[in-house]
């Protein structure tokens, strides 16, 4: 049986993961290379809400799968660094499996 909170996290890591990298390596030289300053309103708009998300179902994951306080924050930290997502991707996968008594 699958944990489904942290199926779900995992999908919004990596969501928000793909987001994050629009914004800093697409919309922002859109912006401030070629002036076109909507980009990063509507990139940063999306990426914000998925974020807000990432944050909503880390709480579930980390309440419902009971890893460490340790793990959650080096999740959140993941998510403040270009990339940082892709690398948490793998510990998550281990945490879809384990049982949620």
């Amino acid at each position: 049986m699958k944990n489904e909170n942290v199926v779900k996290f995992g999908l919004i890591n990596t969501v928000e993961g793909y987001s994050y990298l629009a914004l800093v390596f697409i919309a922002m030289p859109l912006k401030y290379i070629f002036g076109i300053a909507l980009a990063v309103k509507m990139v940063g708009m999306i990426h914000g809400i998925l974020f807000v998300l990432f944050c909503l179902y880390l709480i579930k994951a980390w309440q419902e799968s009971k890893w460490s306080f340790g793990e959650n924050i080096i999740f959140f930290i993941a998510s403040l660094i270009p990339f940082g997502t892709f690398f948490t991707k793998t510990k998550i996968k281990t945490y879809e499996l384990k049982s949620f008594v």
